[in-house]
């Protein structure tokens, strides 16, 4: 005997392999007629748009079909009818004026108010008067008013200072998110977030964190963004505070930030000068006896640009000092 999964000879199937054939056939054959389905579009929306409740696959046997408002098919809840083989449209009691009913089932609302927000029924016969009914939603939420933002201070210090930025609104039952130079923000292990993401908290400050801040209100039906705030980050340099920015951070050990016409304190007149950058401890020195009067110019080069020190009486320095003495 030749096994099962061999043909016989001549190429004729035995009658349980067809049989077998025919039943995976019959288990993978689709159905011939798909569900009826109501989709929102768009899912939720603002006063004042228009929604449409789109029916999909229809039967083709329909002979009438009928939308209501609310999960009653009542009379008075009937918003319209349309009989497909007259093509005639029979408007209901809770027709409202704003509805327009489609040959395929869906059904438009114009200029949508929050009053018609709700679950709506339709009701589906066909010629053999047999009646379906599927339901679909409208979702209708009240425009957003644009939120403001507060921050505690918009200049701090780096590793100092901690900032605080609170976003106000007058929306019921919105969610608020949070955004950085434009991008949704990444908060970070120094950031921390009320319950109810209204105030965000920068402990402490560091220069990465300088930039716009913004924050969004939205619902399901609408979004608005805050004003952005711009945040300053400031930092120390020789005893100057700088202001964060790119332009600001020279390569280490070559380059300045630029200042013109700073004043800054001389030294005691009864210690040596300990400052290398105004004056060389080396050359210049005062005594017990003597009391020095001194005025003190700071000059800088330009930004970005290389030191160049000044040779006064063959010691180099970065400062020009002018300097009276009396003795005693």
């Amino acid at each position: 005997m030749e096994p099962p999964s061999v043909l016989p000879r001549g190429g004729r199937v035995p009658w349980q392999d067809l049989l077998l054939a025919v039943s995976l056939l019959t288990l993978w054959n689709p159905p011939t007629t798909a569900q009826v389905t109501v989709e929102s579009v768009p899912p939720s929306a603002t006063e004042g748009k228009d929604v449409l409740l789109q029916v999909h696959n229809l039967p083709r046997d329909t002979g009438r079909f009928s939308w209501y408002k609310g999960a009653t098919t009542e009379e008075n809840h009937r918003i319209v009818s349309y009989v497909v083989d007259t093509q005639k449209t029979i408007l209901g009691p809770a027709h409202s004026g704003r509805e327009t009913v489609y040959p395929k089932g869906s059904l438009l609302f114009r200029n949508i108010t929050l009053k018609d927000t709700g679950i709506y029924i339709l009701q589906i016969i066909s010629r053999t008067y047999d009646t379906a009914q599927v339901t679909g939603q409208v979702r209708v939420f009240k425009p957003l008013a644009q939120p403001a933002l507060h921050a505690s201070n918009t200049t701090v210090t780096e590793d100092k200072d901690s900032v605080a930025l609170t976003c106000s609104t007058n929306n019921p039952g919105v969610s608020i998110g949070w955004l950085f130079n434009g991008q949704s923000l990444k908060l970070m292990e120094r950031m921390t977030l009320t319950q109810d993401n209204s105030t965000l908290t920068i402990r402490p400050v560091r220069k990465e964190d300088a930039g716009n801040y913004q924050c969004e209100v939205s619902n399901p039906g609408d979004s608005r963004k805050s004003d952005p705030v711009r945040l300053a980050v400031s930092w120390p340099v020789a005893g100057v505070t700088s202001e964060s920015s790119a332009a600001q951070h020279p390569p280490p050990g070559r380059f300045q930030p630029a200042a013109t016409n700073r004043r800054t304190p001389c030294p005691a007149p009864q210690q040596p000068f300990l400052s290398t950058r105004n004056y060389d401890t080396q050359t210049q020195t005062h005594t017990a006896r003597s009391t020095t009067k001194q005025k003190c110019l700071l000059s800088f080069p330009r930004a970005w640009e290389p030191l160049r020190p000044r040779t006064l009486g063959g010691v180099r320095s970065h400062s020009l000092c002018q300097r009276t003495s009396t003795r005693p």
